[in-house]
């Protein structure tokens, strides 16, 4: 893990929390999400609340999906094995490639706070229209451990060997 010598990037992100019962004030983990990519440089593009319903969720991310200054999406909430959690379900259709890899290092970096209960965690990711998309589970300890230790690396564009950022940064030319 290394950083080269070139110039930070700030990407654009928006910030999805799905809860049928959070509101802007009781909103630990989208506000914990929104703190660390500001912290790290990047630019809050959205924050938005829906309730646990597929086609809310999925309308939400298409239409950050189709939005050309949006270049990641974080959501966090829905990710569990209750009835009403539908992220998994909503997002994946919308994505063009899938990482696969993401849900499995989550839940190894997962394993070392929380044992063997991140076993439920159907958190994932991927890339749809030069956006990239992270699906996070709603606590706010999961948030962190996500970004810090996954996305505050993958969305750095001067990470090496590679990081996500520069795929959905224009001048970059990999995106597409």
């Amino acid at each position: 893990m290394s950083q080269d010598q070139s110039d930070f990037i700030g990407l654009n992100i928006a910030v999805l929390t799905i809860s049928d019962t959070r509101t802007e004030a009781t909103d630990r983990s989208g506000q914990t999400l929104v703190d660390r990519l500001t912290e790290a440089g990047h630019s809050l593009a959205e924050k938005r609340i829906v309730i646990d319903d597929v086609y809310r969720i999925r309308a939400q991310v298409a239409a950050w999906i189709a939005e050309p200054a949006i270049q990641v999406i974080l959501t966090t909430g829905g990710t569990g094995f209750t009835g009403r959690d539908s992220t998994p379900e909503a997002v994946s259709v919308l994505l063009d490639k899938t990482i696969e890899g993401f849900g499995e290092l989550f839940r190894h970096l997962s394993w070392q706070e929380i044992g063997s209960s991140t076993i439920q965690s159907r958190c994932l990711g991927g890339l749809s229209n030069s956006t990239v998309v992270f699906c996070l589970p709603g606590s706010t300890g999961a948030c962190r451990t996500a970004w810090d230790g996954i996305l505050r690396e993958q969305l750095d564009s001067r990470h090496r060997p590679c990081n996500y950022a520069n795929l959905v940064i224009p001048e970059r030319g990999t995106h597409g």
